[in-house]
């Protein structure tokens, strides 16, 4: 019997330059928007303001997930084939979601949503008197205005942000800061990777189920935290010390709250070739 060959789909290119497109648009976003809000706002409204930004930022997946769940629903070919023609259910293990679907509505959703910062002005008033002794305002003006405004050349600025980073990166208190950072988002995005395939293969729930009780659950918290903590540090009107030994409590009572997961789960299932022999 001769090999039928495999059908084969370039639908993973246009996803993955529409992911990079997309990643390249919202990589501004976020410093450069925190940075927009150190210096044009009341140095104690800061945190409660960049709270909000991160809990409108968890929102996202949160949303993202309900979408998902309701994708999972919907058969892959919807619209394009006669829906009681197909006999299989969301339970059925051979179901296939409408994945596409949340793509495209994600991205018209983004599309939307970048009109009104079309409108947004070139520059503020008084800029210079806004915040004078910000750090990012001379950071931004030293290594942006003279090498980009001013010479138009690729190599000043190189050589600027090449200082800037020793600088960043030479701060003890930073640099731990941001070895913690990547320790938590790493532990963080393999949770939100893998718990729902836990959910599907350990407790029989079906893709969208378990897509729809990781976004309604996991995520809301998180937001939640994020701001509470922003109005805590506004409260307390907490300085850099103050801030990382807030952090550094939260993180740690976070650790040891996670470690009870160690105590909770069911039996494994039987898996021939893996739990037990093929015999």
């Amino acid at each position: 019997v001769g090999c039928e060959k495999e059908p084969s789909s370039y639908m993973w290119i246009y996803i993955f330059l529409g992911n990079m497109l997309r990643g390249i648009g919202e990589t501004p976003i976020a410093p450069l928007g925190i940075s927009y809000l150190d210096d044009f706002a009341k140095e104690e409204d800061v945190p409660v303001y960049v709270a909000c930004l991160h809990t409108i930022a968890m929102l996202g997946p949160m949303f993202g997930f309900l979408l998902g769940s309701l994708c999972a629903k919907l058969y892959v070919d919807i619209g394009f084939v006669d829906l009681g023609s197909i006999t299989i259910t969301p339970q059925d293990s051979r179901w296939v979601g409408a994945w596409w679907l949340g793509f495209l509505i994600g991205g018209v959703t983004s599309f939307l949503a970048a009109i009104p910062f079309c409108f947004l002005p070139k520059s503020l008033k008084n800029l210079e008197e806004a915040n004078n002794d910000k750090s990012s305002h001379g950071l931004l003006e030293n290594m942006v205005m003279p090498c980009i405004f001013q010479s138009q050349l690729i190599y000043p600025f190189l050589s600027d942000f090449y200082t800037s980073l020793k600088k960043v990166l030479s701060n003890r208190m930073y640099f731990t800061f941001l070895c913690c950072s990547l320790l938590q988002f790493s532990s963080f995005i393999g949770f939100l990777t893998y718990k729902p395939k836990y959910m599907e293969q350990q407790y029989g729930q079906s893709t969208s189920k378990s897509n729809f009780l990781i976004g309604l659950t996991s995520l809301p918290p998180v937001g939640v935290g994020i701001f509470l903590g922003g109005l805590i540090m506004k409260k307390y009107k907490m300085g850099i010390i103050g801030a990382t030994k807030f952090a550094f409590t939260m993180s740690f009572l976070a650790y040891v709250f996670s470690l009870l997961q160690f105590f909770v789960g069911c039996e494994n299932h039987v898996v021939a070739g893996i739990t037990v022999s093929y015999e």
